[in-house]
């Protein structure tokens, strides 16, 4: 059993039930930190609060569900320790997962309809570190982070 983060914005709403659903059933602890409202909702608060749940262990992994899944990237990536991959195909997210072992996947809900994002979301949980030269690689980002060089 994984603990699991989810959240999303009002783009969001529409496939975050079934997502949970889909993780609950199949044994995964969801944390549920979405905007549970249609109105308007600014995601760079949501992702934060999703990546300090990360951050502190109280997830192991999270989700991001947004518009287009590109500003949500962008601002989850701003966190420390965090690595969040825009699962758009499944050569995106066996990269994101397998080389940059990715700890948030952001998935685009104008760009993936439900099915679709539920397939590659069974191949991001399933998909392992490679280790290896991407270890050494993640560690260079980690050293990026605190110093701003490698």
């Amino acid at each position: 059993m994984t603990r699991i983060a989810i959240t999303g914005d009002h783009h969001g709403i529409g496939m975050r039930p079934r997502m949970v659903e889909v993780l609950t059933a199949r044994g995964h602890d969801v944390i549920d930190l979405a905007a549970h409202v249609t109105d308007v909702v600014d995601y760079p608060e949501l992702c934060a609060d999703l990546c300090r749940a990360v951050q502190s262990g109280r997830a192991e992994l999270g989700i991001v569900l947004g518009g287009s899944g590109q500003g949500e990237v962008v601002a989850c990536n701003k966190m420390r320790g965090i690595r969040a991959g825009l699962a758009y195909s499944e050569f995106a997210v066996d990269i994101s997962r397998g080389n940059n072992d990715a700890n948030v996947m952001v998935i685009g809900t104008k760009v993936l309809d439900e099915e679709q994002a539920l397939s590659l979301l069974d191949r991001w949980l399933a998909t392992p570190f490679n280790g290896g030269v991407h270890a050494e690689r993640i560690a260079q980002i980690a050293r990026l982070e605190e110093s701003g060089g490698i």
